[in-house]
């Protein structure tokens, strides 16, 4: 499609969008001779990959809409139907977000399945997203398909695949998909107003739900306090509210004060620049709210309630949003305590977390005896990876990734924003029976397995040309044209021991294959360890590219015996990596 002459592809869109919202858009384009923002929209069409589709909400090849979303459903459908045993009996689950067009991509890919006579299991109102690999698995369905964009800003929507494990989806699925995809461009149809009245569209929504639940009671700890503690909850304005406010109904937990503006659902998310929890200023209210209540904790979901993050007062007034690795830490600690106490076999314990997530879990497990595994960024490697350790006989009760996911427990391989409120909810009550704060706690941990310190951020820059300069100076970065790898050898004072480039293939510790034990990544992605033997600091600093936005995102941690040497060497790495080695002011890149 890519080497067709643009009118070709306008003209070809015109014949097969049905959506007259949509027509409209292209139309009043080439009316008007913007000929710059119809190749935007054309001239490439939106790549299907290993986290489905996401994207904005406009016309075009290169946007999330109608026909997209139908191209989509059809690919899949027919490769489902052409790899999956009995995939038109075990049938497909689908659920939805509160998004513009969320309910309507649901109702159109249900209304492509049920075309081609496969079985849909459609979820009626607002889910969160975990709820659809849950059903996927209990229901032994073929497929699942959630329609959301997580916690992207309101303009855009997304398609996230699940497969028949209940795991999102890897190659080669995402690449057979995408074949089937271009192979299967002709619209089938458009009309989803019969859907909910088929004979093989089922409602199990209620069914799921109470499932679910039980899933997660059957982990709950047993508990001879009453509990106490109060905690203020935001969904930030997402589908969260009504599975937090059950699940800790179900907890005998106190009833969680909501962010009354932020409680229900709303596609615009008015109060937040972006509905992300990890964003500088999205906890803002639901700390306001806690100080008018005098509660000490606030916990947040986003939209589609599979991310979680919280916070804690501190004795001077102040608030701490704890990071990503660090809620990861507490909450393998918290696991591991649970699973040492059942007295079951700690050489059959595992977590495993993406390799841009804190080492402090795997110096917990080089302490404590128990397996760690780290894997590619995302939860389509950690579940698939949990899957296999199972497989080799091993228990894993916790997966996580900084970007504040987290995995419990066997019955969702997937993050879980509304499991990890619940268990953070017990962690609390457990620690202030001790009389301690989790942000005491977390001291104590780092007094036992070192002072792991990370900063983590971004650039943004919608110049794939840039980005694609920037990696290729760091992998010739001396300039000698004649080097097979010419990677940076010192940051910051601190010497670079290893390179990982997951994008060429090439790990500097492993000679003479110099072949990385990880699998390739589909983007630019590079990790450095370097130390400072004088200061005794070491650090793993990873640079990647984002699969759904404009950033360059990079994870840096620091670790060592004492945290101010830490703290100020992580400063020194981030100021080089930004003015050298990114050189942000020559590529006009912005930072938060």
């Amino acid at each position: 499609m890519a080497s067709l002459e643009l009118d070709n592809l306008v003209q070809e869109w015109l014949r097969m969008d049905k959506n007259e919202v949509t027509r409209a858009e292209i139309q009043e384009l080439l009316a008007s001779g913007n000929t710059t923002e119809l190749d935007r929209r054309m001239r490439t069409r939106i790549e299907f990959g290993t986290a489905g589709l996401r994207g904005r909400m406009e016309a075009g090849w290169s946007r999330m809409n109608d026909l997209i979303i139908i191209q989509a459903s059809q690919g899949l459908c027919r490769y489902v139907l052409s790899t999956v045993q009995d995939a038109s009996t075990r049938g497909i689950v689908i659920g939805h977000d509160h998004r513009h067009n969320s309910e309507r991509w649901a109702h159109l890919t249900a209304a492509v399945f049920l075309a081609n006579n496969m079985k849909v299991y459609l979820h009626r109102g607002l889910v969160h997203t975990p709820i659809v690999p849950f059903s996927v698995k209990y229901l032994k369905a073929a497929c699942g398909v959630m329609i959301t964009a997580s916690h992207n800003p309101k303009q855009d929507n997304g398609y996230k695949v699940y497969w028949e494990n209940g795991v999102q989806i890897i190659s080669p699925h995402d690449t057979g998909i995408a074949d089937s995809i271009n192979a299967n461009l002709e619209p089938q149809t458009w009309d989803f107003s019969q859907v909910t009245s088929s004979t093989l569209c089922l409602d199990k929504t209620a069914e799921m739900k109470e499932a679910y639940f039980s899933s997660l009671t059957a982990a709950k700890q047993p508990n001879e306090h009453p509990f106490r503690v109060r905690f203020v909850n935001t969904s930030m304005h997402g589908v969260g509210e009504p599975f937090v406010t059950r699940i800790f109904e179900l907890y005998n937990l106190q009833p969680p004060i909501h962010v009354q503006k932020q409680m229900k659902p709303d596609p615009d998310f008015p109060t937040v620049a972006f509905p992300n929890p990890e964003e500088k200023g999205a906890l803002d209210m639901a700390m306001q709210t806690a100080d008018e209540n005098n509660i000490e904790y606030v916990l947040a979901q986003d939209p589609d309630a599979d991310r979680f993050a919280a916070a804690e007062k501190q004795p001077d007034g102040s608030w701490l949003a704890f990071t990503g690795d660090q809620l990861g830490v507490l909450f393998a600690s918290h696991v591991f305590e649970t699973y040492r106490q059942s007295s079951k076999q700690l050489d059959k314990l595992a977590m495993v977390a993406s390799t841009v997530s804190s080492k402090m879990v795997e110096a917990m497990a080089h302490t404590e005896g128990f397996k760690f595994t780290e894997c590619l960024t995302g939860f389509k490697y950690i579940g698939n990876v949990a899957l296999n350790l199972v497989e080799e006989g091993y228990e894993v009760p916790f997966g996580y990734e900084e970007a504040i996911g987290y995995m419990f427990d066997s019955d969702i391989r997937d993050k879980d924003g509304v499991h990890a409120s619940v268990v953070f909810a017990q962690l609390v009550e457990s620690l202030q029976l001790e009389k301690k704060t989790v942000k005491s706690h977390l001291d104590d941990l780092y007094k036992r397995y070192g002072y792991f310190v990370t900063r983590n951020s971004y650039f943004i820059c919608n110049e794939a040309s840039v980005i694609a300069r920037i990696f290729a100076r760091l992998r010739n970065y001396s300039g000698d044209a004649s080097a097979t790898h010419d990677y940076p050898t010192s940051l910051a004072h601190l010497n670079i021991t290893k390179v990982v480039d997951l994008t060429r293939g090439y790990d500097s510790s492993n000679p003479p294959s110099f072949k990385p034990s990880l699998p390739l990544s589909s983007g630019h992605m590079i990790q450095f360890r370097a130390e400072n033997l004088e200061r005794g600091v070491k650090i793993v600093l990873t640079i990647r590219t984002s699969g759904t936005e404009p950033k360059i995102k990079f994870y840096l941690e620091g670790n060592g015996q004492i945290r101010d040497q830490v703290t100020s060497t992580l400063t020194e790495v981030v100021e080089e990596l930004a003015d050298t080695w990114m050189e942000a002011g020559k590529n006009n890149l912005v930072r938060p």
